[in-house]
């Protein structure tokens, strides 16, 4: 079915738990605010669902400052969960502890193994293929390893090289339709969109390339008018988040969620 990577039906979620602003972070820029993460949060999920989906809100994990971005300890595709293995050492349990949950919800749970690491915010996924970045967060042992399940699930993928001072490959992309990537001109510039449309941010606006298409509309981080206003003339429809407390913690708008469809 065209579309199937940005159409769902479910979407699964982790409330930030108080332990958050212990969370990972490149530069220091203080500590988020617990209560306000969590208002962001409820507001992040009201919107998805207002695209008709539905979305289940897992219950904190004190232990795991940074599993509120539930995307990284799992790839899904076509119904079934992949269980990755996160880069960050605080991290690493994560996984297990998801795994419980993505049991009762997916229609069939597979495990990576592997002695590498993937992160889900290294991985974009097309209708046809999955672009896997090499990162500080993903090796190419864990990206090798993955290979032969996502090949097992109809898709071809390609491994590729982010750039050195960028955390995750989606920080600085995102899948807009089936032929266009939104993205920044450094990330663009590697080449690694080739045969995509690509949308490049604006000055000053890269942190908008983390955004999501969902259903009939693109989620975008809040405070990048250019890049909104593009992507309406363009003809998406789109809407603006709140993430001021998850930018704190490198998080934005994909790392949030687990999308997927049963």
């Amino acid at each position: 079915m065209p579309g199937h990577s940005y159409t769902f039906t479910h979407a699964l979620c982790r409330t930030p738990s108080r332990s958050v602003t212990a969370g990972l972070r490149a530069a220091d820029q203080g500590d988020p605010d617990a209560d306000l993460f969590v208002q962001e949060h409820a507001a992040y999920g009201d919107a998805l669902r207002a695209t008709g989906a539905t979305v289940r809100v897992l219950e904190p994990l004190e232990a795991f400052p940074d599993s509120t971005f539930i995307e990284d300890a799992a790839l899904c595709l076509k119904g079934q969960a992949i269980v990755l293995r996160p880069g960050a050492d605080t991290r690493l349990g994560e996984a297990a502890a998801l795994r419980p949950d993505l049991q009762r919800v997916m229609n069939g749970v597979i495990e990576l193994e592997t002695e590498g690491y993937v992160d889900g915010g290294d991985i974009l996924c097309s209708d046809h293929e999955v672009m896997i970045g090499l990162s500080a967060r993903t090796t190419r042992q864990g990206a090798e390893d993955l290979r032969p399940i996502v090949e097992s699930l109809g898709y071809t993928m390609r491994i590729l090289e982010t750039p050195a001072d960028i955390l995750h490959f989606k920080t600085e992309s995102s899948l807009l339709d089936t032929e266009t990537i939104l993205a920044t001109p450094k990330l663009a510039a590697s080449g690694c969109f080739t045969g995509y449309r690509v949308i490049l941010t604006p000055e000053g606006e890269e942190a908008a390339a983390n955004a999501i298409r969902f259903n009939d509309t693109v989620f975008l981080s809040a405070g990048h008018p250019k890049t909104a206003a593009a992507l309406r003339e363009t003809g998406y429809k789109v809407t603006e988040l709140a993430t001021s407390q998850a930018a704190l913690v490198d998080g934005g708008l994909s790392c949030l969620s687990l999308r997927f469809s049963l």
